[in-house]
Formats: structure tokens, sequence, C-alpha cells
């Protein structure tokens, strides 16, 4: 989705011009779409006076419209922090704007809310945008200070506060870190106050953002917020392969999507016995070697016999699981496996017209049989003439 000045123009994409601050806020980060804004509200209802404000790399906050502002997404504000402002947009509005607070278990107590000040002035915006330009620079030092002081993290990201006051660290680590030196080194180089923020690994990616092994944008930094655990079961239940390399995002945890359609594998196994119970017939006990949740069939392998296996559907597996549970036993699974019948190979049509690959290629030319046919002829010419001579000798002789 592209906003109208991202759009494309005669075939050809025209760009942002608006550096992450268009107006219908649908090229950013984390965006939401205000479904509820062409509805009105019964009669005698107040609208409800909190907004959504966004910052740096996703970062939302919620604030109290006390002065009672006209305000609509898109709009710059200068936002009340703990000291001084902040400068942030806002991208929320409305009825949506109670939905989202009590998803996230936010109250809406006028006693501790956070309030909005202003629209932002031309002055504002200027302070911002220059404390947001020493931000790549400064985290380029940062990290050589931490380097030089030999401790084990790894500064990610820096938030400068909208007026340019307080500059938030942003860094990971492994084990706990003790920075008071470096905080001293910060402030004395930085000449700002200095607030340090240890983030997850998965937030790091959130704020950073990329893209994943599917070609696409990382899902935490486009619409997930909520990081739930995953673990190797996921990939287990998908009869995925074990490979880190291959499981693993760009945070270095397990990727995400791994839980996505693990509800659907859980119903779709349930109809499946359990791998390690056995079958006992009279040829023998046989034992589960492989299972295809899609089409629902089972390789099971006589013990002893493990490279010949016999496929069955999941029913005959619980018909046969449940004949043993009262202690009778099939004869073989081979009587079973022979009612399947084997897929044939898919047979491919020709629904383009397309004749044959090289129906474009011109036709080869003869010229070898031409010039094959010349030099044979020539060849019989000379042998007639050679022949001749010696048949007039013998003629006077």
């Amino acid at each position: 989705m592209a906003c109208a000045s991202c759009s494309t123009k005669d075939g050809q994409p025209k760009g942002c011009k608006n550096n992450g601050t268009c107006g219908t806020d649908s090229c950013n980060k984390l965006t939401v779409f205000d479904w509820l804004a062409n509805m009105s509200l019964p009669n005698g209802e107040k609208p409800f006076d909190w907004v959504e404000v966004r910052y740096k790399n996703g970062r939302k906050e919620y604030y109290k419209n006390a002065e009672n502002l006209t305000l609509s997404i898109g709009d710059i504000v200068a936002t009340q922090a703990k000291a001084g402002h902040d400068i942030g947009m806002v991208t929320l509005a409305g009825e949506l704007v109670r939905v989202q607070m009590k998803r996230k278990n936010i109250s809406d107590n006028e006693e501790e809310a956070l309030k909005i000040y202003r629209k932002a002035s031309q002055k504002d915006i200027d302070i911002w945008s220059s404390a947001r330009d020493k931000e790549e620079p400064m985290k380029v030092r940062a990290r050589q200070f931490a380097i030089d002081l030999k401790l084990q993290m790894k500064i990610s990201d820096i938030e400068f506060q909208g007026d340019a006051s307080k500059a938030t660290f942003y860094y990971t680590a492994e084990e706990r870190v003790d920075f008071r030196e470096l905080i001293k080194v910060f402030a004395r180089e930085f000449r700002t106050r200095i607030e340090m923020k240890q983030v997850g690994f998965r937030q790091e990616a959130s704020r950073l953002g990329g893209i994943g092994s599917c070609g696409r944008e990382l899902c935490c930094s486009t619409w997930l917020t909520d990081f739930r655990s995953v673990s190797t079961s996921a990939a287990r239940y998908q009869q995925l392969s074990l490979n880190p390399q291959k499981l693993a995002g760009q945070c270095g945890k397990l990727k995400c999507c791994l839980n996505y359609e693990l509800d659907t594998y859980l119903d779709a196994l349930k109809n499946f016995p359990k791998t390690d119970t056995k079958i006992y017939t009279e040829k023998g006990t046989a034992v589960c070697q492989k299972t295809d949740i899609f089409k629902g069939h089972m390789w099971y392998a006589y013990e002893g016999e493990w490279n010949h296996w016999h496929k069955i559907t999941t029913t005959q597996a619980n018909e046969i699981i449940s004949l043993n549970k009262k202690n009778e036993k099939i004869a073989s699974l081979e009587e079973f496996a022979s009612e399947l019948v084997e897929e044939a190979k898919a047979e491919f049509e020709n629904v383009v017209g397309q004749d044959s690959l090289t129906r474009f290629d011109s036709p080869k030319s003869n010229n070898r049989r031409k010039n094959n046919k010349r030099r044979n002829n020539k060849n019989n010419r000379s042998n007639k003439k050679k022949r001749k001579p010696q048949n007039s000798k013998n003629a006077t002789k």
C-alpha cells in the first residue's frame, strides 16, 4: 500500500518525497487503518479525547487532548515528556484509540495522563530534524567508545527527544553490563542528558527493520506488535528440518512465522495416531516411519525389514490400532496397502498452444548435404577422366 506521493506514474515509481511524514501515513511502520473514521457517534456522545502518537521506529504513546485541538492523522504535535517536550506524529484519533488502549491495557486515568501541548511550529520541526541528523554519526562514535571500554554490549539505535535535550541509547547485551563509565564518556562527548535502555533481540530487529527470507519486510517492523514465544516443537509439528540457519530470523531467534500455521497443523494432527504407537500383525510388529499431513497417509515398516515401507491411510491406522487394543491382529499390512491406488503421473497439457520449444528457431539449412553432393560429383568426374586414357592405350595394343 502506498500513499499518493509514492504512487507510480507512467509505469515508473515516483518515490516518497515526504521522508516518512506523509499525510495519509500509509507508507510508515505499524500503521493502523481507522475503519471507524466515517461513522458518526450517537447523539449526545462526545468524541474520545485521546490520540495515538508515533515516534521514531514505530514507538507509540497515547496522550490526552486536553486543549481540544483539531487533530487528524499526519499532524506533527508537541507532546509532554518527563523533562521538556517531544515531537511526534499523530497516527490515530477517535474511538479506535479507545480500542487500542484497551487492548494494550493502558488506563485512561486523567491524573496520570500525558498531554499534548500544541501543534508543532516550524521552529520545533527544525530543532527536531537537526537532532535527528546527529543520531547516525553519534551511533558510530558511541559504538567505538563501548569497544574501547571493552563492554559486551551492542548499541543498536539512538533516539533524540524532540527538543534535543535528551538522547536515548538502545542497546542489546547477553549479560548484565556496568555502563556507568560509559555514561560519563557519553555526557562529556555529546553534551546532553543520556538515558540507556536495554531491548531484546526481537525488539532490536523490529526497530531497525529489514528484509526476511521470504522477500518481504519483517513482520515485527511492519505490523506485528506482540512477540510470542517460539519453540522448536512448532517446527517439528510442521515437519520442518531443524536447521538453525533456516529457522532463525535476523534477530538470531526462531522466526515468528513458525506460529502462524501451527494451529492448523495441530488440528490436522488430531486425526493421526501417535507416531510411537506400534501396529501388531500376524506377520510382525510395524513401526511408523513417516507421515504426510496434507494427504493423510502414514508409512509403516516391519521390525527387521526397515527398507520396505507400507503406506496406509490414517483411518486404516486408527482401525488397526483399535483392533490391537481388543487383542485382535490383522494378517498383514499388505492387505491395506494394496487397496491404495497409486497416483498417476501428472500429464502436462498444451494449454498455451505451444507445439514445440524450438518453434521460434530458424530452420537449419542443408548446406552440408549440398557440399557433400558436390564433392562426390567432383570425385566421380576425376575418376572417369583417369580411366579413359587407360582404355585408349589398351585399344591401340
